[in-house]
């Protein structure tokens, strides 16, 4: 989606380390008009697919899933780093390795919510090495539910997590795709939707 990709060249900045900070827009103040385009290309890729469920991981990708959710008519559920006293009863649980904190958690989704019977779609702010879709993907496993596909605002292609997921046969929907990311600049993937 090109005016994804012309907001993260106005707004966005490339840090050391691989990260690419787009907090002013999408994962700390949130550009809800924004979201909503980015909802409408996510519906529009996976509209046959009877989703009824979508699925994020704390915290930063629960905007975005909301205003898809809304799209989509179905409610979110998203993965909580820690169990609360507010979840009772059994949960799936998976690990996952965040790449932007650098921390191993353990995420959980409450087995009331999330049915075998569910038609999921993920959504989330980032795909780098994958391990955030991967513990999301197990949890759906873990559920029998069927996974319908990822829908991702900013894939990094640079690292390996969306190649690898791909060829595992998620179908994954990423809106703007970085294919190099340096102090001098980012280049987006070339041929994606104008």
């Amino acid at each position: 989606m090109r005016l994804l990709e012309q907001r993260i060249l106005r707004d966005g900045k490339v840090r050391e380390g691989g990260v690419l900070k787009v907090d002013g827009f999408l994962n700390h103040q949130m550009d809800v008009e924004l979201f909503s385009l980015l909802a409408k290309q996510w519906h529009e890729a996976f509209k046959n697919d009877n989703v009824n469920k979508i699925l994020t991981i704390e915290a930063s990708g629960i905007g975005l899933a909301c205003i898809a959710a809304q799209e989509f008519g179905c409610p979110v559920l998203f993965a909580k780093k820690t169990k609360t006293k507010n979840i009772d009863g059994s949960v799936y649980t998976t690990r996952v390795e965040s790449f932007t904190h650098g921390n191993i958690y353990d995420v959980i989704v409450a087995k009331e919510y999330l049915l075998p019977t569910d038609r999921v779609l993920l959504i989330d702010d980032f795909l780098a090495n994958g391990a955030a879709l991967e513990g999301l993907c197990d949890l759906v496993r873990q559920a029998g539910a069927t996974l319908v596909g990822a829908g991702i605002a900013v894939e990094k292609c640079f690292q390996p997590g969306g190649a690898r997921l791909r060829a595992e046969g998620l179908r994954i929907e990423s809106l703007a795709r970085i294919q190099s990311m340096s102090d001098d600049g980012l280049v987006f993937v070339p041929g994606d939707e104008p």
